[in-house]
């Protein structure tokens, strides 16, 4: 167990959740740091690795079973081993999801919205293909319409499309406006899109993580397995967090919007724990031929730059 007091306290909160979100977490340690490395390990040294944050054996073959039942995994037997590595459709998701989370910026954005018209579905698929959008970014303006300031149009056709309602759904896009965000669109932003609850989220990670940051800092000498447990939880509730943000351009946030100390935090501490976790992973991960890969170029644009 770690001798840093708020690194157990976060390893204790992660235990005391029911149920635990193993396959969650799973999820992450391979977008995280997995993949950068190859994407495939051996799942006893997947199983050492995760122990001290408390999911033991037989919940990560359960786990693991869940994940490759869900398509997100695909195993390989070498003699009496098995490896894991995610599946062509499970590392689609994961450079979707994961994106977001090391982006150094959004882009600027231009004052243009993409509506998207139900009008024309069916009652019974409307829930559905809101639900779909809004993980996107939408909001809802009516009952019937969708908007958001910032979408990837193909994303959102594809969307429709493993719906089977791209001919059934009606997409605009607005031109760009001078004005971008004027008191009543503010105003609807708040209704549409429950900013003080994703703040509250937000708030909540600040106050978790800061106490960490600050211990972490103190260090002289950082112990990888420390680094590594941190890096992990940090990433864990950070993409959680991510997943329920719209990602909404600056004019239409309050000012003192939450998100953007969240994520000034959440990059710090990476940047101060990356190198050292990756010393215990390259110690404790298996493949197939030894030794986990070197990571690529890739890995270290992450948030803005790695050192």
């Amino acid at each position: 167990m770690t001798s840093l007091a708020p690194l157990s306290q976060l390893i204790t909160r992660f235990q005391q959740q029911t149920p635990v979100r193993a396959s969650s977490l799973i999820i992450t340690l391979y977008g995280d740091a997995i993949e950068p490395h190859g994407g495939t390990v051996w799942l006893g040294s997947l199983i050492q690795l995760l122990e001290p944050i408390g999911i033991n054996e037989r919940l990560i073959r359960t786990s693991i079973f869940r994940l490759t039942k869900e398509g997100w995994l695909t195993a390989e037997k070498v003699g009496r081993r098995s490896y894991y590595s995610l599946t062509g459709t499970g590392r689609r998701r994961f450079e979707k999801a994961f994106k977001r989370v090391y982006s150094s910026a959004l882009p600027a954005w231009d004052g243009s919205w993409t509506l998207a018209l139900l009008t024309q579905l069916p009652q019974d698929k409307r829930k559905q293909v809101r639900e779909e959008l809004e993980w996107q970014g939408f909001g809802a303006i009516s009952p019937v319409v969708l908007a958001c300031p910032r979408c990837e149009r193909v994303d959102v056709t594809a969307t429709l499309q493993d719906l089977e309602v791209l001919e059934d759904t009606i997409l605009f896009d607005t031109s760009a406006q001078d004005v971008l965000a004027s008191k009543a669109l503010r105003m609807q932003v708040r209704e549409s899109w429950n900013i003080e609850e994703l703040a509250a989220h937000y708030s909540e990670f600040i106050q978790l993580f800061r106490p960490l940051w600050q211990v972490l800092r103190e260090q002289d000498n950082l112990q990888p397995a420390d680094c590594f447990l941190a890096r992990t939880l940090l990433i864990h509730e950070y993409r959680k967090l991510l997943l329920r943000d719209p990602q909404l351009p600056d004019e239409l946030l309050p000012g003192d919007w939450e998100g953007r100390a969240a994520r000034q935090l959440c990059r710090n501490i990476y940047r101060l724990i990356h190198a050292k976790a990756e010393e215990w992973l390259n110690r404790s991960l298996e493949t197939a031929d030894g030794p986990l890969p070197e990571v690529g170029e890739s890995y270290y644009r992450r948030f803005g730059g790695l050192n």
